[in-house]
């Protein structure tokens, strides 16, 4: 292996910014975790949230060890009226349908009464095993989406998957404080599924070949959430 590329000014500053790159595109993985998460029991939610984390780390660095293949995984398979399909469409098209059904079944149930819930409580009891299935389900969609967007910054793979365990390394060590304070603020669980419905929407229309910046939604998000932020102190403020 050649460790000469460490003494290169252009490989730190790639590894700095494909660091920083894999934390902003795993706040929308930390969200979905964090509110999958919130229905377990409260011991059992920072277990959770790190093995969720934990298959995210891994399935990135299996697809940055099988770069090739997914590079490759753009050639269209078939065709449908005037829209090619490749594998890596069809990833994003599932993801995205997954993601916008879960986002928007989240949201439902935030909104139906009380006693609505109680009811669905006692009918329907969530499992660790079928929460973690939903995370892995989506850990795949967003570590290949991660990928290949990570592709364009460095083609060196040692440097990716250095990057990918130092993000979710700091992820793991936030994520805890980051759910806490999620599940302590309803506004804020609804704010994160609108944001993933956007996510879900962003890569749907990636599948159809358009292609939408994503920084337009980050943007949006963090304009939101600060707003939020906001409000919550003013409530707190007018409670006190």
């Amino acid at each position: 292996m050649n460790w000469e590329i460490f003494l290169q000014i252009e490989t730190w500053v790639a590894l700095l910014s494909l660091t920083l790159l894999e934390i902003v595109l795993g706040v929308d993985n930390i969200l979905f975790i964090s509110i999958l998460t919130a229905k377990l029991p409260e011991e059992q939610q920072p277990k959770a949230r790190r093995t969720g984390l934990l298959f995210a780390l891994i399935f990135r660095i299996l697809f940055l060890l099988a770069i090739s293949i997914i590079i490759r995984s753009t050639a269209p398979l078939f065709r449908i009226f005037s829209f090619s399909f490749s594998a890596r469409d069809l990833i994003l098209l599932a993801g995205g349908l997954f993601l916008l059904y879960k986002s928007t079944k989240e949201i439902h149930e935030k909104v139906v009464g009380n006693e609505q819930k109680r009811l669905n409580k006692k009918l329907k009891k969530v499992s660790m095993p079928a929460v973690v299935t939903q995370i892995v389900l989506l850990d795949i969609v967003f570590s290949f989406d991660s990928i290949l967007t990570a592709i364009g910054l460095t083609d060196k793979v040692l440097i990716m998957i250095i990057a990918v365990i130092i993000s979710m390394l700091i992820m793991m060590v936030f994520i805890d404080s980051i759910g806490n304070f999620i599940v302590k603020h309803p506004t804020l669980q609804v704010l994160g599924l609108s944001f993933l419905v956007m996510i879900g929407t962003l890569l749907i229309a990636e599948a159809f070949h358009y292609e939408i910046p994503k920084a337009y939604v980050y943007f949006a998000f963090f304009y939101s959430f600060i707003i939020e932020l906001i409000n919550l102190r003013v409530r707190e403020n007018q409670n006190s």
